[in-house]
């Protein structure tokens, strides 16, 4: 790097669509301090040098595909997707543009420079087909976009000074067939890579290097010109069109002959020579001096001046580069050496610069390449001063720029660099200045020891490589399982989400059951996790079920809470199952309270597996970025409701009195034991009464009764359908017990009463009846059932009438639902029984008030009354209809 300069320095900024630009269409060209760019889109910026500023920018109907500059004449030509062909004049810029009021309120406040557009008129040659074009002195070559089949098109161009509309058409010939790409009918669809047009002229010819531009126009030597185009181009001293098309094709076309074949016609397929196909779309063709004394006096050329190139290169999409040049073969004849290099693509541009080297850019780097290190002579008999050959292999060297879309080398610079201009994709143009005999030196000698050291270097550069590859490649597979496990989570709660009030995807049971665990009974709980869907319960997932008692439901002050039991749900597939117990008491009281709620809740934790994921607790990856927290979920997860079973007395209660004579009946769940109380009861008489709370009540306390009557003809419509031929009262009975273990005994006898046992040791008695409502109904008596409970336990009795209610209310609903209508009643007679109703109620709270305030004596009574009035509250004068 000559001086302190930088070596890369940012020009100006222009707009860029989101993704940035894309290759193959933005254009870079450089005329003394002038450099004309389009990005692609309908602007085309002129912008100078020396004053870093944007000086003037074009509006054009449409996308701008191509440019190239006629500098003797100041005259831009502009090739307009599916327009055609503009021409500017950049002396009088004026004239192309209207100059209507509107175009003056559109010019953009904020740019530099008046945004001018192109007047329709600067069209001169309107096709919507065009694809490609390139200028000589005197004629305009243009590529047409056929309904199967490339066209080139010979014009006539005006002469300096007069009207730049091209004259008429001197010639046409086809090219190559294709596959047309598909597009909305009546509109032709825009190839996605362009064709490639340049002009390539003998060294004696007469024609002026007027183009500049990425693939304008060049001179090659008369060896390489005559081996490659053959004698005719060589004696008419003929310009040829090179032409790359999408599909890989190289080939060539002599203008004299195709002119003259208008007159003469013959063959058309002899006017076009496939050179080569590189079997890739060609997005650049060039060339360049490769040798070291003409490179070296080519670099001393004014800008003006054509240089005389002795190399044809030829660049493909995905990084195949085709090289051609005049060399020696072993007999000493001079023939065309061909050349294919595989480089890094894919390429997005390509530029030829001096000292034999050439340019292109990929999406992560900038690279040149040197043709000028080639083989030497093959012998002794060949002149010092003949051509060498290509190079066996290319190194491409980086230049640490990335993302290059558009490029243009200059002459060598005055400090002996070479100097490129490029667009990025993100629109920047910037200047890169390079000093390349510094930074591609030639291969040094390397001693024994330097070699060892940069070999052990080089391995543990790949050590380190490979294992940051282990690493990532270990994060990506922990994020795609977090992904997968994702995906099944969403897929499983839309489908528990979605079920409504069918039957589940994913269900979750619970039954009872007394156990015998050491030397006292407990309730057991199963509750069965079922997966009928098609979807898997896999990392994340826990089956979480909470117990919730009667006393923590309705105490909220109290000190108990609910207890959660987490259980991990590991490789559930689809059609599996999962079976969890649990138990459900006695508690630290030895009493069970009831009912107890039973509530199954899939849980998916969002911690574990995304968290897991993005930051990993047992990676130790020194190459990993440390995951920040905001990324993380807020939320710990998402919760699945699947079922909330209720547990009361009618299910747990024990029939000691129904247990075949082989098996043994639970024994009653009862506080734990005092052992000195167990000593003294095996001690006492026999036949004497057992001595304490439980029995004294029972033997001198009448039994509390508590009932509720329900219509005969809504029962009937309730259990029609799994009690159909046994007798009402029967049925009621097993419908009441369904849950129960003891409901096929029951079954069995056609059972309409039935003593059983309470967890707390009271007897539970149940009697369903038939009985007859006289009072209700004008028409006559009412059909009812009556359910009475009986028990000298007051807990209990409140226990078993909660639960005989509970099922009341559930099935009057659903009868409700399906439309069944009651019977015309006596509405006195009803408004009646609602008063006695509401002054036992108050009664109730005034007796509760005493006995706040009385004392001991007084208490006594207070509670006995009432007593009585909760036994009146518990036999209503009401039937459910």
């Amino acid at each position: 790097m000559a001086g302190a300069a930088p070596r890369v320095r940012y020009l100006a900024g222009f707009c860029c669509p989101l993704g940035g630009l894309a290759a193959g269409k933005p254009r870079v060209l450089c005329h003394e301090a002038e450099v004309f760019l389009s990005t692609g889109s309908e602007l085309v910026y002129v912008y100078d040098q020396e004053g870093g500023l944007l000086t003037a920018a074009f509006r054009f109907p449409d996308q701008v595909w191509h440019l190239e500059l006629l500098a003797p004449r100041r005259l831009l030509y502009a090739l307009c997707a599916r327009r055609g062909l503009y021409c500017l004049s950049l002396d009088h810029p004026g004239r192309s543009r209207s100059t209507s009021q509107d175009d003056r309120d559109s010019e953009d406040g904020d740019q530099p420079s008046p945004v001018i557009p192109v007047d329709p008129d600067a069209c001169i040659l309107p096709d919507a087909a065009l694809c490609a074009f390139t200028l000589l002195d005197s004629v305009l070559v243009t590529l047409v976009q056929g309904p199967a089949r490339w066209k080139m098109q010979l014009f006539e161009q005006p002469c300096p000074g007069e009207d730049p509309r091209p004259g008429g058409q001197i010639g046409e010939v086809e090219l190559s067939s294709y596959t047309p790409p598909a597009g909305v009918p009546g509109k032709p669809a825009a190839p996605h890579f362009l064709p490639v047009l340049c002009s390539v002229s003998p060294s004696g010819s007469r024609v002026p290097h007027d183009l500049l531009g990425g693939s304008g126009g060049f001179t090659l030597e008369d060896a390489l010109f005559g081996l490659l185009f053959g004698a005719d181009a060589t004696l008419l001293q003929s310009p040829v069109v090179l032409c790359g098309l999408p599909d890989g094709q190289l080939c060539c076309v002599i203008l004299k002959a195709l002119v003259t074949s208008r007159s003469a016609p013959g063959d058309p397929n002899a006017l076009v020579k496939i050179l080569h196909h590189l079997e890739e779309p060609v997005i650049f063709i060039g060339a360049l001096k490769t040798e070291p004394q003409a490179a070296e006096a080519a670099e001393n050329f004014l800008p003006d001046e054509d240089v005389h190139c002795d190399c044809l290169v030829a660049f493909g999409h995905h990084g195949r580069m085709l090289a051609i040049k005049a060399s020696w073969d072993e007999s000493g004849k001079l023939v065309p050496e061909l050349r294919e290099y595989c480089l890094p693509g894919p390429v997005l541009c390509a530029a030829c610069g001096g000292g034999g080297r050439v340019y292109h850019s990929t999406p992560s780097d900038l690279c040149v390449v040197d043709l000028s290190r080639g083989s030497t002579p093959l012998g002794p008999e060949q002149p010092e001063e003949g051509p060498g050959g290509l190079p066996p292999m290319l190194c491409p060297a980086s230049l640490n720029i990335c993302s290059v879309v558009s490029l243009s080398a200059s002459p060598r610079t005055h400090e002996g660099g070479t100097k490129l201009l490029a667009l990025s994709a993100k629109g920047r143009l910037m200047t890169c200045s390079l000093d390349l005999d510094s930074e591609m030196p030639g291969p040094a000698r390397m001693t024994t020891e330097s070699a060892g050291q940069k070999i052990k270097e080089l391995l543990s550069g790949i050590g380190n490589i490979s294992e940051r590859v282990s690493f990532l490649k270990k994060a990506v597979d922990q994020r795609n399982k977090a992904l997968t496990s994702l995906n099944e989570a969403m897929n499983v709660s839309c489908a528990l989400l979605s079920s409504g009030t069918g039957p589940r995807p994913i269900s979750c049971t619970t039954s009872t059951t007394w156990s015998r665990l050491q030397t006292q009974d407990v309730l057991m709980a199963t509750c069965v996790l079922e997966n009928s869907s098609s979807f898997s319960l896999d990392q994340g997932w826990t089956l979480c079920i909470q117990v919730l008692t009667s006393s923590c439901a309705l105490d909220l002050d109290s000190a108990c809470s609910a207890i959660t039991y987490t259980i991990p749900v590991d490789q559930l597939g689809p059609g599996a199952r999962r079976e969890v117990t649990l138990p459900l008491g006695p508690g630290e009281n030895g009493g069970l309270d009831l009912p107890v709620t039973v509530s199954c809740t899939l849980f998916y934790s969002l911690r574990e597996v995304v968290g897991g994921a993005l930051a990993p607790s047992d990676s130790e990856d020194p190459f990993l970025d440390e995951c920040p927290s905001d990324v993380l979920p807020e939320q710990e997860g998402v919760c699945l409701p699947l079922s909330r079973h209720t547990v009361d007395m009618l299910q747990c209660l024990c029939f000691p009195g129904l247990a075949p004579p082989h098996t043994r009946a639970p024994s009653p769940l009862g506080p734990t034991r005092d052992p000195v109380a167990t000593f003294l009861e095996t001690c006492r008489e026999p036949g004497s009464q057992p001595a304490g709370p439980a029995s004294l009540r029972a033997e001198y306390l009448p039994p509390s009764v508590a009932s509720i009557k329900v219509s005969a003809e809504l029962l009937r419509a309730a259990l029609k359908d799994g009690h159909s031929g046994v007798p009402l009262c029967c049925a009621t009975l097993q419908w009441l017990l369904a849950e129960n273990a003891a409901v096929d005994v029951v079954r069995a006898r056609a059972l309409s009463s039935i003593q059983g046992v309470a967890p707390d040791g009271a007897n539970v008695h149940l009697i369903v009846r038939e009985v007859a409502m006289t009072d209700l109904c004008p028409a006559g008596p009412i059909q009812a059932v009556e359910i009475q409970v009986e028990s000298s336990s007051l807990a209990d009795i409140c226990r078993a009438h909660h639960a005989v209610v509970g099922r009341m209310q559930t099935m009057v609903t659903e009868q409700a639902a399906q439309g069944s209508s009651a019977p015309d009643l006596r509405v006195q007679y009803l408004r009646q029984i609602h008063a006695n109703h509401e002054t036992l109620l108050r009664e109730v709270q005034t007796l509760r008030d005493r006995l706040c305030t009385e004392d001991e004596a007084s208490s006594c009574a207070t509670a006995q009354r009432l007593l009585q009035v909760y036994r009146q509250l518990r036999h209503p004068s009401l039937i459910l209809l």
